[in-house]
Order: structure tokens, then sequence, then C-alpha cells
């Protein structure tokens, strides 16, 4: 399915308060009037692309993405990382955000660790593309930690009559959160302290009869073979498919960018 985000407009916001949910992952409130804006667009894998200024680099104000890329060499220009959004209140002009954070390396989890009241976000969305259909016979949601926020808020969106098959893989026990749901779910936590392999659980899985949508996303080695798993052995629909590399060992977010439609084929 496309994802959809570019062309969105920018949103300053101003970081409200933050919480460690887990050892690697940080809940990151965003407020302010900017958010007044911000309109969310029904999506259970709704995002927002987060903008960081270059250091050292002077940027127009106020901050306009188009304008700094006019005026502005390539290198000077705002990384971007993406992140679901994980509650949007648009009565206290709210958003929510999940970081993963790995140590001190990368972008975004440095940034999410340092994270104090006040500072500012900027934010350009939302995009988004998959939400739990009704006219399923069962739901499948497959991920790491990366897929983590998307999946908990797809849970929260299953009515009580929906059956559901969810399969997280997480570093290790310290990293499971609470998940609330309605549906009937079958969900298994794999750790991969434990040697876990996503993939031959995935394999293994007996999903019933029936037309089945799914929500596999998450490390991009991984999900290509569950990709060729399910559309070839399963024979999902692939109108009832959402599966993306989320990210790749070994790349950095900019690189996997650049080979990503290469590599997942």
């Amino acid at each position: 399915m496309a994802r959809r985000g570019e062309g969105k407009p920018m949103i300053q916001a101003r970081v409200l308060r933050t919480e460690r949910l887990t050892p690697q992952m940080i809940r990151i409130v965003c407020g302010g009037d900017g958010l007044a804006t911000f309109q969310h667009n029904g999506f259970t894998d709704c995002y927002v692309k987060v903008l960081f200024r270059v250091p050292g680099v002077e940027y127009p104000e106020p901050f306009d993405l188009d304008a700094v890329k006019a005026s502005l060499p390539r290198e000077a220009w705002p990384r971007m990382r993406t992140y679901t959004v994980r509650h949007h209140d648009p009565a206290a002009q709210e958003l929510t955000l999940d970081v993963l954070v790995h140590g001190d390396a990368g972008l975004g989890g440095p940034w999410a660790s340092g994270a104090k009241p006040g500072d500012e976000v900027l934010l350009r969305g939302p995009g988004g593309a998959y939400a739990p259909r009704a006219d399923v016979d069962h739901h499948l949601l497959v991920g790491d930690e990366s897929a983590l926020p998307a999946i908990a808020a797809s849970l929260e969106a299953l009515p009580p009559e929906a059956s559901a098959t969810v399969r997280l893989l997480v570093e290790n026990g310290a990293e499971q959160q609470p998940l609330a749901t309605k549906g009937n779910v079958d969900l298994r936590w794999l750790h991969r302290a434990d040697g876990a392999d996503l993939v031959a659980e995935v394999r293994g899985l007996e999903l019933g009869e029936g037309r089945v949508q799914a929500f596999v996303h998450g490390e991009a080695g991984m999900i290509r073979e569950l990709r060729t798993h399910l559309l070839r052995e399963r024979e999902i629909d692939r109108e009832l498919l959402s599966i993306s590399g989320y990210w790749r060992q070994g790349r950095t977010d900019e690189a996997w960018r650049q080979e990503k439609k290469t590599f997942m084929g």
C-alpha cells in the first residue's frame, strides 16, 4: 500500500512532557497552538516527520521547509525521522510520539533522551495508509520495536468481534508494554536476546480460513523474507497487506531511504 506524507504542512510545536516507557522506548508528548491545524488521517499507522535543524545553520524564520530547500544547499537541509502518532488529542492540542532509543547512537534516540519541556519540535505530516478493516476474517500484526507504536494503535482500534494474531520482537522482557484491545487477540512477545526468530514464528502460524489483513513492518532483511512468504506461500491478497522495512541493519536512516526501493524490490 502506498504511504502518503509528502507535501504536508509544517507544524511548530513544543515538548510538553516525556516518559520512559521501557529502557529503549521514550514517550514524547508535544503541544502548542501549532497543533491546532493538525488533522489526524484516521490511519492507525498515522505518522509525522520530525525535522532536526543542522547545527550551525541559520534558517529563515518562521521556519519554512520549502523556503529552506529553495535557499540553502542540500547538506544544510534539516534531517528527518519518521514516527508513528501514538495518540492525538485535538481538544488538548497534544500529539504523542513513542521514540525508540539505542543508547547514544543515531539522531532521534539522543533527541528523545534529552528532550525537556519547552524544546522546539518541528513536524510535518500526517502520512499513513493502514487501519484494520471490518470486512476481513482475521488480522495479522507482526513487527519489531520500530513497529510497536503502530501495532499498539491498531490493537486499540479493533472492535470486540475482531480476531487477530500478533507477534512482536523486542530485545528482552523489559521491553514489553501493556497493550490494550477489545478484540480477540493471540499476542506473543519474542525476545531477541533469547535468539527468537520472527520469520520462523510467522511461518509456523495457523491463521485459519478466510480473508486475512496483515500489517508487517520492521527490519528490512526480515521483512523481505516475510513478504515473500505472505504473498507467495500464504497467498494473502496484496491489497490486504501493509508491509515495509522501517529500517535496515547497518544502515543510517538516510542511507536506507536511498536504497529502500531497490532492496525491497
